[in-house]
């Protein structure tokens, strides 16, 4: 079918027409267990009643105004993240990678604010994935996604994941801070060690560097605690969240400590349709959810349960699922077999799931199932692996 959209994704040849907590319903009316969550955004299933009221009833008040002036849905958003989480100071954005490049410059303004200006690189991961801005990519550095994009940004030194001693001898004069995932998302689902994560507060310590946690795919209960970097018992200096915060509507946001954002005063950054009172509406709700008590308690009940089961299913048929890996609500099925084909099958069969690199599934369901979705998802799975040895012998 020929379209006036331009062709820059690999779409599969479906299209829903309305979602129900965790499930998505086609255009013919087939029903679909989302696993996949648009990419870990819809945290609370699709058409939560709460988050639908909540962006209603703004919409028949107010949609947008700019920044010029006072947003109240803001300052409240902003008090309630930095009331639970490490940071002082909140900006808001519409995406993921916009709070990134909002955090790489606040680095860069606070080493110069201090009269550093030298020192403006930092360091980051193979295998992370920020966002598909020029400077995203270039602090990716993954193939396919510079190539014919070139000459890359400068401003970015790369390093192995995990791997400290690497880490410590990339660090120069000019370096400003060091930027890591959590948990791998795109990169192939792969949790850093608490150890590692502590380390690095460590070396950004001892040699004056900023700490930046991308959590964009990891944050607001995706893990089973509100920051995946709370496991660790360790803090950073800059985050950036999106996706999950916004429950399916655009948001992201730039969190810092008091210290980190002190060079970021009027006019040295903004947005026209960041923190809009639509977004607040939602970014609220979301929260009034997500840090209800009990709800994240739930979240990590249900991830060990769905990875029990993915381990007994990957015992079970070796020859289809290698290994299970990952985090809380964030688990990767690292496959035997090309990672598309399962994607396809399963999504034949009524459960959609995300790839992700290292020829993994991800799965990435609603912060919101319960036992019985964690069951139909194994039992989907466990069908598709069947028919693959089946056709295999």
């Amino acid at each position: 079918m020929s379209s006036a959209v331009m062709p820059t994704y690999a779409r599969a040849d479906v299209a829903f027409e309305r979602g129900e907590g965790p499930y998505l319903f086609d255009t013919d009316g087939r029903r679909y267990l989302d696993f996949g969550s648009g990419i870990a955004v819809t945290a609370l299933g699709h058409a939560h009643p709460h988050l639908v009221a909540a962006l209603q009833d703004q919409a028949g008040r107010l949609w947008h105004t700019s920044n010029l002036f006072r947003i109240p849905g803001q300052e409240r958003l902003a008090e309630r993240l930095a009331a639970h989480s490490f940071a002082d100071r909140v900006f808001f954005t519409n995406s993921g990678v916009e709070a990134w490049e909002c955090g790489i410059k606040l680095i860069r303004k606070y080493h110069d604010f201090h009269g550093r200006p030298e020192r403006w690189r930092t360091i980051t991961v193979g295998g992370g994935f920020h966002g598909r801005t020029l400077a995203a990519i270039a602090a990716a550095r993954t193939e396919k996604l510079v190539k014919g994009f070139g000459p890359m940004v400068d401003g970015f030194d790369q390093v192995a994941f995990g791997n400290l001693n690497e880490l410590r001898a990339a660090i120069t004069p000019e370096t400003a801070a060091v930027c890591v995932e959590p948990v791998l998302g795109e990169g192939g689902i792969k949790p850093a060690d608490a150890g590692y994560l502590q380390d690095l507060r460590t070396v950004a310590d001892e040699f004056g560097l900023l700490l930046y946690f991308d959590e964009i795919q990891t944050g607001v209960g995706r893990t089973g605690r509100l920051f995946a970097h709370e496991w660790a018992g360790v803090a950073p200096d800059v985050m950036c969240v999106a996706k999950g915060i916004g429950g399916g509507f655009p948001l992201g946001a730039c969190l810092a400590t008091e210290a980190a954002a002190a060079g970021m005063t009027a006019g040295t950054h903004g947005t026209t349709f960041g923190g809009n009172p639509l977004a607040m509406a939602v970014g609220n709700a979301v929260l009034d959810v997500v840090l209800e008590p009990g709800f994240l308690d739930r979240v990590e009940r249900m991830a060990g349960l769905l990875r029990r089961r993915l381990a007994g299913l990957a015992a079970s048929h070796p020859s289809v699922i290698a290994e299970v890996r990952g985090a809380g609500l964030m688990l990767g099925l690292v496959c035997a077999v090309p990672n598309s084909e399962v994607i396809a099958d399963l999504r034949a069969c009524g459960l959609l799931t995300a790839p992700a690199s290292d020829n993994v599934v991800r799965l990435l369901p609603p912060l919101i199932i319960d036992e019985r979705h964690v069951d139909e998802a194994v039992a989907i799975l466990d069908r598709v692996c069947a028919e693959r040895e089946e056709k295999a012998a």
